[in-house]
């Protein structure tokens, strides 16, 4: 698969990513368990990225785990609700993780709560408020992030995987750690998958609610989201190749048959399922479909830090 990789890569542009600002903390809150830390670090852009470190209180595993937020429209959140702070209860995987014992890190990604950008009028947004005018600006600015890079030649895809390259160097800096992982349900299910086939320091993946194929959306009339707008890339690629280029590291696909952005999961995880067993990993790729609707449930959230806990306790 590093041939594929290879082509894939060079398709986006992707280059290893130039060393920016070290990471620094901002603030401690300690809590039952866990301490959790506002960082900041930026890459060589200078674009400053804000993220929560999740540290656990005792005894910890050396694998640490970026958790991605979702998109679910709402640009006001990002970090916070992976913290538990706002938002859906069942995102919030960095207390649940580092009361395991298990170092996290969430990132803001572009857009999205402390990296929304200004407002039409030049003022800066304030994540703690949610008025309909800050949700307009709030969608343009994203989609202004996506739109103005193409017509340079540029990807929003590959600016998030080269941020969250800077965030696999702060969480191996900050948390020590020897291997880390990626999780992400939605929108963050597409950048960890994304960035676990493309990028081979990170040891395990887990994917939710986001395993549709190109052919199976565009099909369908299915929504992309913007950082899925990448020209032509479906002529040459689909889900099932990234899902490949995770070989013969561990892939969790988690999806529902009422999701129409994991509608053809079942089928994307048996295409991929070849290339596992070429390289005598079948068992690292595991696939979780249950009934119910996009949103996350008890029974996902559960089934995703029980084997995100597994992954970092392995040695291998």
């Amino acid at each position: 698969m590093d041939a594929l990789r290879s082509r894939i890569r060079s398709f986006l542009r992707l280059t290893s990513s130039s060393p920016g600002q070290a990471p620094v903390v901002h603030e401690v809150i300690r809590d039952n368990g866990f301490a959790r830390k506002l960082i900041s670090y930026s890459g060589s852009d200078g674009d400053a990225v804000q993220a929560f470190l999740f540290e656990p209180a005792g005894k910890r595993s050396d694998a640490a785990v970026i958790a991605l937020h979702q998109h679910n429209s709402d640009w006001t959140l990002g970090k916070s609700e992976i913290a538990g702070l706002s938002g859906d209860s069942l995102q919030a995987f960095g207390p649940a993780l580092a009361r395991a014992g298990i170092a996290v890190l969430a990132p803001d990604m572009l857009g999205f709560e402390s990296r929304r950008g200004l407002l039409a009028d030049g003022k800066r947004l304030d994540p703690k408020e949610k008025p309909a005018r800050q949700d307009q600006d709030a969608w343009l600015q994203y989609y202004n992030h996506a739109m103005h890079r193409l017509v340079r030649g540029e990807l929003l895809i590959t600016k998030m995987l080269e941020d969250i390259g800077l965030a696999t160097d702060a969480v191996q800096e900050l948390a020590g750690a020897s291997r880390v992982g990626i999780a992400g349900h939605s929108f963050g299910g597409n950048l960890a998958l994304f960035a676990a086939a493309l990028d081979t320091r990170l040891a395990f993946a887990c994917v939710s609610g986001a395993a549709c194929s190109y052919r199976h959306k565009l099909g369908s009339g299915t929504g992309l989201e913007l950082a899925l707008a990448i020209p032509d890339f479906a002529t040459h690629f689909d889900f099932d190749d990234l899902m490949s280029c995770v070989a013969p590291r561990k892939l969790f696909v988690v999806s529902s048959e009422d999701d129409p952005y994991a509608a053809d999961a079942p089928d994307l995880v048996t295409k991929a399922v070849a290339t596992f067993e070429a390289s005598g990993t079948r068992e690292h790729l595991q696939h979780l479909h249950v009934s119910g609707p996009h949103a996350l449930d008890r029974e996902r959230h559960e089934a995703i830090v029980k084997w995100l806990v597994k992954c970092s306790s392995d040695s291998g």
